[in-house]
């Protein structure tokens, strides 16, 4: 069977820079931070006081009342983002076949609202007082199965949970799904809603989250000496992929084409990547030869560069290992200096970042970057976007557990 491309067609966000792609995007051009203090829950007794929340996001602005409510937050994130995709890619119903299109959609928590919420219920209130309908609320797979019901989406369908690669896996196994025959349109990508308190207390209790508390805007600083841990974000992100095929019988715009996954383990320790960053450097490399692409024809890599002491060190380094002499040539930044890190749904707000980045021909900064780690030294775009023309992009997520998983998007020709 001849193998179809792939492009992407229709793109939705919700995130802590704006509630849809253009304000998503024009804060990234500008270096905006989306990073304040939390306001879901008092953090008076927490170590860490800050996060990147979808500021201004109200559930009733885009679903019916009665619907968001028997939603977790993380699927009013993810049904939302998909109705925006959907809307972009101007689909119908009636263009669709039910049967051969599906969803891949990725979280790395799910529900975890709802699990806090009710968990307090059964504490102080006792079993009988639990909501029904909180299982169907904090199930992880309770996205995409939202999402397919939305649309009517009869297709292949599956969660992505690996942690933050949840949503790269998502898109590239849907990537996979239509290139091999067995879907002609994938919704895919992922969403998150962690900003809860026992998800603070315990990235607390691993020194994993920063406590830059006195300045927020400066707390995500990926690649610079001062970082001291992530900025969590919230968020989803969603993107509409089509074999090319179906996508020029219908007139569709085309975004890009996406052209390479790749996804490798790290075997070797609960949260910390190896030194070297092997696992990430697999994952890149395969998905190149995924892609039948040499690695000087990359142009722009949105970074996983979570703004932790070993993480953005060992990305470093993979990308120097799989990139040689061209990583000098490189253009490498993370958006999450500004977005802050949205766990299972970094890799969907990513990959339309370097989307757009293609598309205008801007390339989006690494802010807070002053004083670069001499052991992180790439060209980072630090502080202020760049004008420049990319005919690839590549785009990292690595997942505790080590879990990684790279995709490849290149200009549509």
């Amino acid at each position: 069977m001849t193998q179809q491309r792939v492009v992407i067609t229709g793109m939705g966000a919700v995130t802590p820079l704006g509630l849809n792609v253009a304000d998503f995007w024009d804060g990234l051009k500008a270096g905006r931070s989306g990073v304040g203090l939390i306001t879901r829950f008092d953090t008076a007794e927490y170590d860490t006081k800050i996060g990147a929340e979808a500021w201004g996001f109200n559930p009733t602005d885009f679903l019916d009342k009665k619907e968001a409510r028997r939603m977790d937050r993380y699927t009013q994130f993810a049904v939302t983002a998909a109705q925006m995709a959907f809307d972009d890619a101007g689909l119908t119903r009636e263009q669709l076949d039910p049967e051969r299109s599906g969803v891949y959609f990725g979280s790395g928590i799910g529900g975890m609202e709802t699990y806090s919420e009710e968990m307090a219920t059964l504490i102080h209130k006792g079993p009988k007082r639990v909501s029904p309908f909180m299982i169907p609320m904090m199930i992880t797979n309770m996205a995409a199965g939202s999402i397919a019901i939305r649309f009517n989406l009869q297709g292949p369908n599956m969660t992505t949970v690996t942690a933050c690669s949840s949503a790269n896996n998502a898109i590239g196994e849907a990537l996979l799904a239509i290139r091999h025959g067995r879907a002609d349109m994938m919704v895919s990508g992922g969403s998150e809603a962690s900003i809860v308190p026992i998800a603070v207390a315990g990235f607390n209790s691993m020194q994993a989250l920063s406590r830059r508390n006195d300045e927020p805007e400066r707390a995500s600083r990926p690649f610079d000496t001062g970082r001291d841990g992530f900025v969590m974000g919230e968020g989803g992100g969603a993107v509409i992929l089509e074999s090319l095929e179906h996508a020029q019988r219908r007139g569709a715009r085309i975004y890009a084409e996406l052209i390479g996954y790749g996804c490798a383990a790290d075997a070797y320790h609960m949260v910390q990547p190896p030194e070297n960053g092997e696992g990430g450097a697999r994952a890149m490399t395969r998905a190149l030869q995924d892609a039948g692409i040499r690695p000087d024809e990359v142009g722009y890599i949105n970074a996983h560069g979570t703004s932790t002491p070993l993480g953005d060190i060992a990305e470093t380094r993979a990308i120097r290992s799989v990139f040689g002499a061209h990583a000098d040539k490189l253009a490498v930044s993370s958006t999450k200096s500004m977005h802050g890190h949205l766990l299972g749904a970094a890799g969907a707000v990513e990959l339309i970042a370097s989307v757009k980045a293609m598309e205008e021909g801007v390339l989006p900064p690494t802010i807070n970057l002053e004083q670069q780690d001499p052991q992180c030294d790439l060209d980072y775009v630090p502080n202020e976007a760049r004008q420049a023309q990319v005919d690839v992009a590549l785009s990292n997520s690595f997942g505790f557990g080590g879990q990684n998983a790279t995709i490849i998007v290149r200009r549509y020709r």
